[in-house]
């Protein structure tokens, strides 16, 4: 279904980067390489895991639906910031605007809920061992990703909805490089009190619900590794949680920086960049952070080389 135009605009202007026409080549090449490595380094993590057996386990099940959400939500953005660069071209068509806006939303919220589970995980695993089979099982981690997957499509198609509501004024510029939500509200003419008030309790629902049960997790598993009496039982619990924790690090820490700090609330130069670690670099960190710091994911990696070497002969 075609989304409504209540304002008869047929196309909307991205500002883009904040950089000099003589520089677009420079930074092409790098958000380029950028996106590449995105990709395929989850790509790869999806493959070893899917190849492995010994990475069958729950933890590694939410890392390879979180890779697939990390290439889907940087190619909401990256390969249509790049167009534009390269054409010189910074217009969106009306329909291509709402439809970036709806999966923007789709895979960012889905990540927020997939690192929950794993945060989930991860307290299983550490504060109740012995039972982390029975509790952590197949079909509760299907349920967990369904779930998860429900709720960001719904919060995505509720937002995107209330969009296709609004009319929008003459200057159709979108300060930003691509169709984000609370900039394309800024040029509506039309009241936008109700979209404010879903973008409120949505966020609660999809940020901040989750970052509560990610600390709550973390804070048992805390207390329970202060209670474990040797150091390489304590060196093993927090082996197990590092990498997971470096992600939510680097994700909440962006997105608290983009939407909660008062210096970037306006659509400046500041929210654009900010916006490019949350949208383009931190999904290419994550491949890096869990075959850097993952025993496992080394492990296999390794052995994934050294059948492709021994079958070459």
């Amino acid at each position: 279904m075609r989304p409504e135009n209540q304002s008869g605009i047929s196309q909307f202007l991205l500002r883009g980067l904040p950089i000099q026409p003589e520089q677009q080549g420079v930074f092409f090449a790098l958000f380029l390489g950028i996106y590449l490595t995105t990709v395929l380094g989850n790509l790869l993590i999806t493959l070893i895991i899917r190849l492995d057996t010994h990475l069958h386990t729950p933890m590694y099940f939410f890392l390879s639906h979180l890779a697939f959400a990390d290439i889907s939500f940087s190619s909401v953005t990256v390969p249509k910031m790049l167009m534009n660069m390269q054409a010189q071209d910074q217009s969106i068509s009306y329909e291509g605007c709402i439809s970036q806006t709806f999966f923007f939303i789709l895979f960012a919220d889905l990540d927020n809920f997939l690192i929950t589970s794993m945060a989930y995980d991860r307290y299983v695993a550490i504060c109740h061992p012995l039972q982390y089979t029975t509790i952590m099982s197949q079909s509760v981690c299907v349920m967990l990703v369904a779930v998860s997957w429900v709720i960001a499509c719904a919060c995505s198609l509720l937002h995107t909805l209330l969009l296709t509501r609004l009319s929008f004024c003459a200057d159709h510029t979108v300060p930003h490089f691509f169709c984000d939500l609370a900039a394309l509200l800024k040029l509506s003419c039309s009241d936008t009190s109700l979209n404010q008030l879903v973008i409120f309790t949505a966020g609660l629902t999809a940020i901040m619900l989750p970052f509560l049960c990610i600390l709550v997790s973390y804070g048992h598993i805390g207390a329970t590794i202060l209670q474990i009496p040797s150091t390489k039982g304590i060196y093993k619990a927090l082996s197990t949680c590092g990498s997971h924790l470096s992600v939510v690090t680097l994700y909440y820490g962006t997105i608290i920086s983009l939407y909660f700090l008062p210096s970037y609330n306006s659509t400046s130069d500041h929210n654009i960049i900010a916006s490019l670690m949350y949208t383009v670099v931190t999904p290419m960190l994550n491949p890096f952070i869990y075959s850097l710091r993952n025993k496992d994911m080394k492990g296999a990696l390794r052995k994934l080389l050294s059948k492709k070497a021994h079958s070459s002969r």
